[in-house]
C-alpha cells in the first residue's frame, strides 16, 4: 500500500508543478507550490472521503505529512523549527479542507474568493476555480486507486 501512497503522492506533485498554476508577475516560491498542493489533496479527500475506506483516506493523510515534514526538513529547516512550520502548515491544510468542504453549492464568485483568500498576487483567479473544477470532476470520475498510475494533464 506505500508503494501506492507515493505514487498518488507523486501524482499529486506533478499536478501542483503544472506551469499554468503559477502564471505571475511574482517569482514562485515553495509556499506558493505548498498551498497549490494543498488544494489538490483537499480535494482528493473531499471527493473521496465518502467512496474509500476511511481507514486508508487516514493512511494517506498521514504519509501525506509526513512527505510534507520530509520536504521542509530537505530544504534546511533546524529540528526547532520544523515542528513550528508544521504546525501552521497543517492549520493551513485544515482551513483549506475546511473552506473546499460544501464546494459544490459555492457560487463560482465564492469559490474564486477562496483562491484569493489563500494565493496572493495572481492575474486571474478564475483560472484557479476552473482548473480545480475540472480536477474536481476528474477525481469523481476515478478511484483512488487509479490515482497511483500515471496522471495524465488535466
Amino acid at each position: 500500500m506505500k508503494l501506492n501512497f507515493i505514487n498518488i503522492y507523486n501524482n499529486l506533485i506533478k499536478l501542483t508543478r503544472n506551469k499554468n498554476l503559477y502564471y505571475s508577475n511574482k517569482q514562485d516560491v515553495f509556499y506558493d507550490r505548498m498551498i497549490i498542493l494543498f488544494f489538490h489533496f483537499s480535494f482528493l479527500l473531499k471527493e473521496f472521503k465518502e467512496i474509500e475506506d476511511k481507514k486508508k483516506l487516514q493512511e494517506f493523510f498521514d504519509f501525506f505529512i509526513r512527505q510534507i515534514e520530509l520536504s521542509i526538513r530537505e530544504i534546511g529547516y533546524g529540528d526547532a523549527s520544523i515542528n513550528k512550520k508544521m504546525k501552521d502548515y497543517v492549520n493551513l491544510l485544515f482551513s483549506i479542507i475546511d473552506k473546499i468542504h460544501y464546494w459544490n453549492d459555492k457560487t463560482k464568485i465564492d469559490r474564486v474568493k477562496i483562491f484569493k483568500l489563500y494565493i496572493n498576487d495572481f492575474k486571474n483567479y478564475e483560472y484557479f476555480e476552473e482548473y480545480f473544477d475540472k480536477y474536481r470532476v476528474f477525481l469523481t470520475k476515478n478511484t483512488l486507486n487509479n490515482l497511483s498510475k500515471d496522471i495524465i494533464n488535466l
